[in-house]
């Protein structure tokens, strides 16, 4: 199943997962099956970017 990367469609709204509480407000990857495609149907949540990763530090050479 393909994955995507969304998040509430407005600021403050809170959009229940199916399982163990409500969406994050900077967004969550989740499987893209009709839950939440119908949710975002119904225009609770929208397709975001995903945020950029913070570069790994690397390890001091001795």
């Amino acid at each position: 199943m393909s994955r995507i990367f969304i998040k509430p469609a407005a600021p403050g709204l809170k959009v229940r997962k199916p399982v163990n509480g409500y969406l994050a407000a900077e967004g969550e990857e989740v499987n893209a099956d009709s839950y939440w495609l119908r949710r975002m149907a119904d225009g609770d949540v929208i397709e975001a970017q995903r945020p950029a990763q913070p570069a790994a530090p690397q390890a001091a050479s001795l």
